[in-house]
């Protein structure tokens, strides 16, 4: 990619985007971006977070990957700048506003790159003081196909070579080293168990919410947590809770879940007593296995003494872990988890 820049009175053009991974049709992006302005800022978005099927590369693989595309003389002018999800759109757009302004301070005009391809574009509305340049696709590709084909073909060169016409070679070789990796095996099967999910309810009449309950559980400046002992997220840290069952109210559903994953020996009537606060988290990407609602309760214990704990039924450990060690664990955390914890404990500093 070699974009000759026009006469123009943009200051910096900026392109948001996941990129899981750069496809041909971001290419058609950037290289306008590339056009627009001497100076071109990447967003990239969903950074910090624990590897998944939908976001299976670090924002530093994505920066490799991009940057493996770029002519030494594009890639001189391109910054990258990584950006977590807030699962909260003013806090969201606010943080790129200050990345950008962070990478580029001097810039008087500032100008948005991108097209709206459905209802997942509706943040390039968030930046009102920043120049729209829409772009028309060209290509009917999306990274959401590109990761079926490269987790799904039983064969990696077959896979490989199917995405030939979808990702630039660059990509292509990169993917087939990353591939190599162990993180690539635990995402297949991942992605398996979330095909196979979403395929057991595609014969209900209506698209299924489901309805979750959590339980935020502090004593003595710790906080109760457990690691996931199945698909998705087997392994990664997550505050105890579940399904809310058909009789049951959301409180109660907390209390059981938190009493079956840990053991945690109080009696529901003593944790009722123990409730701060309630607050719901409902963002409608928040989890891959569909639109999840959940409920989290804020519990505290107000005690210095760590009740014992042990890990059970979807649990494969359960442990107090200290409170001010929780912002260096971000990308240890199950789906949205961290920012549940980071909402009742103010883990990280929100962006001004």
């Amino acid at each position: 990619m070699n974009a000759q820049m026009n006469q123009t009175s943009t200051d910096v053009a900026v392109l948001i985007g996941r990129f899981q991974p750069f496809h041909r049709g971001h290419v058609v992006l950037l290289q306008r971006a590339l056009v627009s302005a001497p100076h071109v800022v990447l967003v990239l978005g969903s950074s910090f977070q624990a590897r998944n099927a939908k976001n299976p590369f670090t924002w530093e693989e994505r920066a490799a990957m991009i940057g493996a595309t770029l002519s030494e003389e594009d890639r001189a002018r391109v910054s990258f700048v990584a950006v977590r999800d807030y699962y909260d759109d003013s806090l969201w757009s606010a943080a790129v506003r200050k990345a950008v302004a962070q990478s580029a301070p001097d810039a008087a005009h500032v100008a948005l790159v991108g097209h709206f391809k459905d209802a997942s574009s509706y943040y390039l509305n968030h930046f009102p003081k920043w120049e729209n340049i829409v772009v028309e696709s060209e290509r009917a590709i999306d990274a959401t196909c590109v990761r079926r084909v490269f987790f799904e073909a039983e064969d990696l060169d077959i896979s490989l070579s199917v995405l030939d016409d979808m990702v630039p070679p660059a990509v292509r070789q990169y993917l087939k080293a990353w591939a190599l990796l162990p993180h690539y095996a635990a995402l297949v099967e991942e992605h398996r168990r979330i095909v196979a999910y979403k395929t057991a309810w595609k014969s209900a009449p209506y698209p299924p919410i489901f309805t979750t309950a959590d339980a935020v559980v502090v004593s003595g400046g710790n906080v109760l947590l457990i690691r996931r002992g199945g698909y998705p997220g087997k392994g990664q840290w997550a505050v105890p809770g579940g399904f809310v069952e058909q009789r049951e109210r959301l409180l109660h559903a907390a209390i059981r879940e938190l009493a079956e994953e840990t053991k945690l020996a109080l009696l529901g009537a003593t944790l009722e007593g123990m409730l701060v606060d309630v607050k719901v988290f409902d963002h409608p990407d928040r989890s891959q296995r569909g639109r999840t609602i959940t409920h989290a309760h804020f519990f505290d214990l107000q005690t210095e003494n760590l009740p014992p704990v042990e890990a059970s039924d979807d649990a494969s450990h359960a442990a107090w872990i200290p409170i001010v060690e929780l912002a260096g664990m971000e990308d240890q955390f199950f789906e949205d988890h961290f920012h549940i914890l980071d909402s009742f404990l103010s883990l990280s500093e929100e962006p001004s």
